[in-house]
């Protein structure tokens, strides 16, 4: 067989993003970062209602941060799959220093020319805390190495945060960091899917709360 049939023959790995429930935290609007906050009976149910979605998916593997939020959302998918939890901390949300715990309008009131700056895609140490680029440093490795042991078309479920998935996706899929933040933010229990093309891994699902539906068109 040639090299082309052979490529052709393959069918690509699949990697589901997956946030966390909903924490009173995320209700407040407090930046949590790497604070370790639970998750709310709301943020459960929400859990359990995407892992119901999930599993049909046939996930081949699940890896995920070990902050309670997100250890939490995950355990909900492995009781219906049966599949082992691996925790990395290399999965938490960016570390955020004196950002951290305050409200959203504290943070303009405080740092309203750092958060600026931030939105504008400058490389910013939020509350003196990690780089967003750092944060894809430590993570996207983690989910890549993950993503080696899959078989031939298998599926990996990483339960992690919204800027750490952020993070991951630009990296993933050959974003200059300056562009991360043109990827919206994901909505507790939402997801995102990259699939293994050709050229790479490809963004084919964004904030995505039902099943996947194929893609029928020239852009398959």
């Amino acid at each position: 067989m040639t090299a082309a049939g052979t490529e052709e023959g393959k069918r690509g790995r699949r990697l589901i993003l997956w946030r966390h429930g909903q924490t009173m935290w995320n209700v407040e609007r407090r930046f949590q970062g790497s604070t370790d906050v639970e998750l709310t009976e709301a943020g459960l149910a929400q859990a359990r209602r995407s892992a119901r979605l999930l599993a049909s998916l046939e996930p081949d593997a699940i890896v995920a941060s070990d902050l309670r939020r997100a250890a939490a959302t995950a355990a909900e998918l492995a009781a219906l799959t049966g599949l082992h939890v691996t925790h990395d901390e290399s999965l938490r949300e960016t570390y955020a220093g004196v950002w951290q715990g305050l409200t959203h309008e504290e943070i303009i009131a405080r740092y309203g020319e750092e958060y600026a700056a931030w939105k504008r895609g400058e490389p910013v140490r939020r509350g003196g805390g990690e780089l967003e680029t750092e944060v894809a440093d430590r993570a996207a490795p983690v989910v890549l190495r993950h993503a080696e042991k899959l078989p031939d078309g298998g599926t990996l479920v990483v339960v992690s945060h919204g800027g750490t998935i952020r993070t991951t996706i630009g990296r993933l899929i050959g974003l200059e960091a300056r562009h991360w933040e043109s990827l919206g933010g994901l909505s507790n229990c939402s997801w995102s899917v990259l699939g293994e093309g050709v050229r790479g891994w490809r963004l084919l699902e964004h904030n995505a709360g039902t099943l996947p539906e194929p893609v029928l068109g020239d852009d398959d």
